[in-house]
């Protein structure tokens, strides 16, 4: 699988994602890439990287890297450190609970919403990405996972009309980080929350309110439950390959 650990990450030089599926500058990509590793758990919490040793891993030069850095350092996401690099942010278990129930508060309702305004091809617009989320899951690619996955959720509530919104909880998917999802993976029950993708965009299509509002309360769930399982050690994730 994608998520199994590897002994040389830096032989060859991962793809830039682009989380949300939107167009970039290069300093934007490599901000990308650094959420993602940072969702993965392949950059540490509390440990210190400087930017040339990021910028080897991922074969660019230092300055996008530092630049980038410096863009994770507003939202919170990692720690300027004087002539060492940058630290990642320990989320506490406080602030998981707050950044779940924020969501919860944006994004049920607007979800719920959406099964009797939103525009039946615009949801069946995001069905490829649901599949790409349940692919993404039996291959155990986490980081395909979760740039499939905020695709999927942040282009769903762009149905509402309320780009402020986006940006909210697309700011407070990021703070999570989604911890855990390794251990999600291998307690087999990653799968079934890939499926919820497609399982809420059947209920959407049918305009069930009611069940949108329970599938969407399952998965929120899994934010504050498996995927904050953080006594887990998930292990490092293998970069994919310049492609």
């Amino acid at each position: 699988m994608a998520a199994q650990r590897t002994s040389a990450p830096t032989a060859v030089a991962p793809a830039l994602p682009s989380l949300g599926g939107k167009k970039h500058s290069y300093r934007e990509r490599v901000a990308d890439a650094l959420r993602a590793a940072l969702i993965a758990g392949e950059l540490r919490p509390g440990q210190v990287y400087s930017a040339p040793t990021l910028a080897a891993r991922f074969g660019v030069s230092a300055t996008p890297v530092r630049e980038a850095m410096l863009d994770l350092a507003k939202e919170g996401l990692v720690d300027t450190v004087p002539n060492k690099g940058f630290r990642v942010t320990a989320v506490s278990e406080k602030q998981l609970d707050e950044y779940t129930h924020i969501r919860a508060l944006i994004e049920i309702p607007t979800v719920v919403d959406l099964a009797m305004t939103a525009d039946p091809v615009s949801l069946e617009a995001l069905r490829p990405a649901a599949r790409e989320i349940v692919r993404a899951a039996v291959a155990g690619d986490l980081i395909a996972y979760v740039e499939a996955d905020t695709r999927f959720h942040l282009g769903l509530l762009a149905l509402a009309g309320n780009a402020h919104l986006v940006e909210v909880v697309g700011d407070l998917r990021g703070r999570s980080r989604l911890y855990g999802l390794t251990a999600l993976l291998e307690a087999g029950r990653l799968l079934a929350s890939a499926e919820e993708h497609l399982e809420l965009l059947d209920a959407l299509a049918a305009r069930d309110g009611d069940a949108v509002r329970e599938v969407m309360t399952r998965h929120l769930g899994h934010v504050r439950g498996l995927w904050a399982a953080r006594q887990v050690d998930p292990g490092p994730v293998q970069w994919p390959e310049q492609g």
